[in-house]
């Protein structure tokens, strides 16, 4: 026995899935009778839809409900795609200026060669560019703890080549059996880089043979 066939449920309506879809009510999608307009491109007040809608196509751009909250609704007439790519490199922006910046530890020994030395410069470098604070410590076992001058120069060199990057945010500082420095990104401060230079000189003059 065959069964009847099932009623109709509607035709699809791809409007009705464009409408859901967007962040914002745009042209025919506003439904309200009056709307107020702002904007560069028109004399601010109250239009009624139509009206608004008629100044729009004449501009060849879109009415846009920007506070449906508001009464009348505000709108502006704006070419809609341009706006919604300026939101989007904003929100990226903002995204990017919130990122957590992490604390990246780099190891030195108070023999530590040129080889590796350099190694940790670069890897250093990329942290801070990345936006992360670095904390850089030379650590001494044992008897080495005689050689602190050794680490503090190291540690001086390091801060020196990373100036252009990289803040340091104090002198070296033992702590125990370690010997430690931290530099954040470098935003706007162009200082402290000859100082430092000095300094390592300084020290470089006063190292045990």
């Amino acid at each position: 026995m065959a069964f009847p066939p099932r009623p109709p449920r509607g035709a699809f309506n791809p409007r009705f899935r464009k409408e859901q879809q967007q962040e914002h009510r745009t042209n025919h999608m506003i439904r309200v009778p009056e709307v107020r307009l702002v904007g560069d491109n028109v004399e601010p007040g109250i239009y009624a839809v139509p009206d608004a809608l008629k100044i729009a196509q004449s501009q060849f751009l879109d009415l846009v409900e920007i506070s449906p909250g508001a009464n009348p609704p505000v709108c502006k007439i704006i070419d809609y795609n341009k706006f919604l790519y300026e939101e989007k490199k904003k929100k990226k922006e903002m995204k990017a200026k919130a990122k957590t910046s992490e604390v990246k530890e780099i190891r030195f020994t108070p023999n530590t060669d040129d080889h590796d030395f350099e190694f940790k410069v670069k890897h250093a470098e990329k942290f801070l560019k990345d936006g992360d604070k670095v904390k850089a410590h030379v650590q001494f076992k044992g008897r080495a703890i005689m050689f602190k001058e050794r680490g503090e120069l190291l540690l001086l060199k390091f801060a020196d080549r990373l100036k252009d990057v990289g803040a340091l945010e104090g002198l070296p500082k033992l702590e125990g059996k370690r010997m430690q420095v931290m530099f954040a990104p470098k935003a706007q401060q162009k200082k402290k880089g000859s100082e430092l230079g000095k300094l390592v000189e300084k020290k470089t003059e006063e190292k045990p043979e």
